[in-house]
């Protein structure tokens, strides 16, 4: 959720319209500077306005609940002894996260934890659970236990010795029961056994030469002396069309690295959760982005360490909760839950203004009222004024550079990020106006203004703050903080970068992984933001926690631009469509894609793969009125668009309930209900629409999921042909499937099939993702276990 949530939305907008005419036409015109002043006078006087926002805070709690850390422990002891540990690590895990800190409780979470991570065979973690659950102060009465599976941790991880000494300390010095004497004597004699094992193995085999490739290639990378962390190949050049944007300075081939950045600021975008109600006895069980990932470093979690000031955020270790807690956590935690109701926008302008440091925030706010003008005028910042040059404008005169001349992935160069102050709607600046003052005047009431303004010295890090009363009014320092946060807020809608991640859906334990994209985060890279747009970029974007990486799709010739898609591709969105989403980023398309629609008057490929077919004859129907016709002038038959619509609705909604049933292991009925869905598709879809793509995707992995594989990959290459129609053989789109039908095929033994699909699988994702992703790497993982077959084999199949 980038903005606030609708009920805030709704209250500023009713606010704005209630304003006087004359105020509303000042605020209108005011410039960031003034409308923050103007902004707190009236927030001041509209008291009812902060005890809404405090209602709608209470929806999105982040305080510790000990009640709900209770329920999530119970609810995680269920799911164990169900067997379902997967479920039960996620809700231990979300149990830890509400306990209060030093409690007793919150160690039993961490030891609970740790059994499930046993079961799921996750050793390392597991013994780090342990060491938690014994330094948060773990009973006496129940260390055997813990001690115990510590040792067969060990034992599993060939540490041999150590697992020994456990075993001697349990039974010398601690009672056991019976069932766990029972057990150490199984792991005796299991420790014994391994003895005697590597006894006769004290002469190790070398070590096996890796399989060409495994590793994955090191990319060549020379980085520009211009541009931090952007290649050689590329110049930095400056327009008053374009703007700043990036220039191939010699010819770039496919899959070459063009820009390797790691994020200014980034935020972890909360995912669908549901508000606690009031009264509500039971919490949320589902798994958000939230629970998955960590809030600093974006890494999947496995096993979270919680913050100990508030339920919320939550990190893959105490070494990066320690960082968050320096940089910024200590300021944000208390104030959670207002910023989950204002939304990823204002999180990200705050945590922006707290990473950079109250006196370079302070000195660029100050630079920018005094050229405020100039900032206007794309004739004057592309002038070298030394007092631009002292600010950010640098001494070639293109915004955001150095003095040295130099454009770094700094706070400088996102200031300079435009904010479109005069584009934006009033009514959406008074609404971000009103969010970054509630923002600061809750910073000064919970007494964190000097730690905003870094006037706090370490040994005050510690605990979070207590809410202390302050005045009303905003000090001028925190008057500074909120200009700045506005201006990053307006800044986000032009300029803020989705962090993706490919998710796993479903449990995720089959044979067939299927992944979709997910948004993940939000931030901003100033090197990456010098790109502009293009509905048919020459670039992919691909990121591995906070950093992105750049790479060329396609050749780009010397001195053409290197162009980025912001969103809405050509080949997924009609041009009209296209235009209306890029409105918000303030330009008007006009690229070859756009150009060539536009200007042909030729109905889109879009268009046409994805229309409605006649139900009588299945030539495609046409028009743009409610009523279609059938182009077949033959049949002349006519459709209502809305009733096509309602069946396509109906359709995907048919579709959604099979998979449901997939996920219940009711495969034989979700195949019917698939096959079913395809015949009803037939009669009203062109065969090339996506969504007979789809179907033909999800009947592959009900058939994989049963184990039947060239059943699975009969459907696969049908919706490998379809996605290659709408997004070409060489796109990202048709590297996943590809990727799909080389589990697939590996899985069914078609060793010879298998071996071309992942060379070809291979050779796409790897310009797209680079030959050290996840996805390479598993690919020729699969390659070289094909290679090792007996030649024979090989030869039959």
């Amino acid at each position: 959720m980038a903005l606030p949530v609708a009920e805030w939305q709704g209250r500023t907008a009713r606010l704005w319209a209630a304003l006087d005419p004359a105020l509303r036409e000042r605020l209108a015109a005011a410039s960031l500077h003034d409308a923050v002043r103007l902004g707190c006078d009236l927030l001041r006087t509209e008291e009812e306005e902060e005890a809404a926002l405090a209602r709608l805070c209470h929806q999105a709690r982040t305080d510790k609940q000990p009640e709900a850390a209770s329920w999530y422990r119970e609810q995680g002891n269920q799911e164990f002894k169900r067997g379902r540990y997967q479920a039960a690590l996620r809700l231990y895990s979300k149990a830890a996260s509400h306990e209060l800190p030093g409690s007793p409780e919150v160690s039993v979470c961490f030891a609970n934890r740790s059994a499930a991570l046993l079961h799921l065979g996750h050793f390392e973690v597991c013994l780090e659970d342990i060491s938690r659950a014994e330094s948060h102060g773990y009973p006496d009465r129940l260390l055997p236990k813990v001690l115990l599976r510590k040792a067969e941790c060990l034992l599993c991880l060939e540490r041999l010795q150590d697992a020994q000494d456990i075993l001697r300390v349990l039974e010398s010095k601690i009672a056991l029961d019976g069932v766990m004497t029972t057990h150490l004597t199984r792991l005796k004699k299991l420790s014994q056994l391994k003895v005697k094992s590597g006894e006769k193995e004290r002469c190790p085999e070398p070590a096996r030469e890796a399989h060409g490739g495994i590793q994955g290639k090191p990319e060549i990378w020379e980085e520009n002396n211009r541009i931090s962390g952007a290649s050689s190949s590329l110049s930095l050049s400056f327009d008053a069309e374009r703007g700043r944007h990036l220039v191939a300075s010699q010819d770039i081939v496919p899959g070459q690295s063009l820009v390797k950045e790691e994020a200014f600021v980034s935020v972890l975008c909360p995912g669908e959760s549901l508000p606690l109600q009031d009264g509500a006895t039971a919490w949320d069980t589902r798994a958000t982005n939230a629970d998955l990932y960590c809030h600093r470093c974006l890494r999947q979690l496995l096993a979270s360490v919680p913050c100990q000031g508030c339920s919320y955020a939550k990190y893959c270790s105490q070494d990066c909760a320690d960082m968050a807690w320096q940089q910024y956590h200590r300021t944000e935690c208390s104030l959670g839950a207002l910023l989950l109701t204002l939304g990823v926008f204002c999180h990200v302008a705050l945590r922006t203004v707290l990473l950079a440091g109250f006196a370079e925030v302070s000195r660029l706010v100050a630079w920018s009222c005094c050229e405020d003008k100039n900032l206007q005028n794309l004739e004057t910042r592309c002038r070298p004024l030394s007092e631009a040059a002292d600010a950010g404008a640098g001494s070639r005169g293109i915004p955001g550079c150095g003095s040295d001349g130099r454009y770094r992935s700094s706070y400088q160069a996102l200031f300079h990020l435009l904010p479109h102050t005069e584009q934006h709607s009033p009514e959406h600046k008074f609404l971000c106006m009103l969010s970054v003052v509630a923002i600061c005047k809750q910073l000064q009431a919970a007494g964190l203004e000097a730690a905003v303004l870094n006037q706090e010295s370490p040994q005050q890090w510690s605990k979070p703050k207590t809410c202390e009363k302050s005045s009303d009014e905003l000090s001028p320092e925190l008057k500074t903080v909120a200009e700045a946060m506005l201006r990053h807020v307006l800044q986000l809608q032009c300029n803020a970068q989705a962090i993706t991640v490919m998710q796993e859906l479903g449990p995720g334990d089959g044979a067939v992984v299927d992944k979709k994209p997910v948004r993940l985060a939000t931030a901003f890279f100033p090197v990456l933001s010098l790109l502009n747009h293009s509905c048919c970029p020459n670039t992919s974007v691909a990121f591995s926690g906070t950093a992105a990486t750049v790479r060329a799709s396609q050749p780009i010739s010397s001195g053409q631009e290197v162009l980025h898609c912001y969103g809405p591709h050509w080949c997924r969105m009609r041009v009209a469509e296209r235009q209306q989403l890029l409105s918000q980023y303030f330009f008007e398309c006009r690229c070859r894609a756009c150009l060539e629609e536009l200007e042909s008057g030729v109905k889109s490929v879009v268009s046409i793969r994805n229309s409605f077919c006649c139900p009588k004859c299945q030539a495609q129907m046409q028009g743009e009125e409610d009523t279609l016709c059938c182009s077949n002038e033959a049949c002349a038959t006519l459709a209502s668009r809305d009733n096509l619509s309602g069946r396509l609705q109906d359709l995907q909604q048919q579709i959604k309930k099979a998979l449901d049933l997939l996920r219940v292991e009711k495969a034989d009925q979700a195949i019917k209900m698939l096959l079913k869905c395809q015949m009803d598709a037939g009669t009203f879809l062109s065969p090339e629409h996506l969504l007979m793509g789809e179907m033909e995707d999800h009947l592959a992995q009900v058939y994989a999921t049963l184990g039947k594989w060239q059943e699975a990959a009969r459907h696969l290459k049908k919706s490998i042909e379809i996605v290659e129609m709408h997004h070409g053989p060489s796109s990202v789109e048709t590297g996943h499937e590809l990727f799909k039908l080389a589990q697939i095929l590996f899985n069914g033994f078609a060793v010879s099939e298998a071996l071309s699909t992942i060379q070809r699988a291979e050779g796409i994702l790897s310009v797209h993702f680079g030959p050290q992703s996840a996805q390479i790497q598993e690919l020729q993982e699969m390659k070289a276990c094909l290679s090792e077959l007996p030649r024979n084999i090989l030869q039959r199949t």
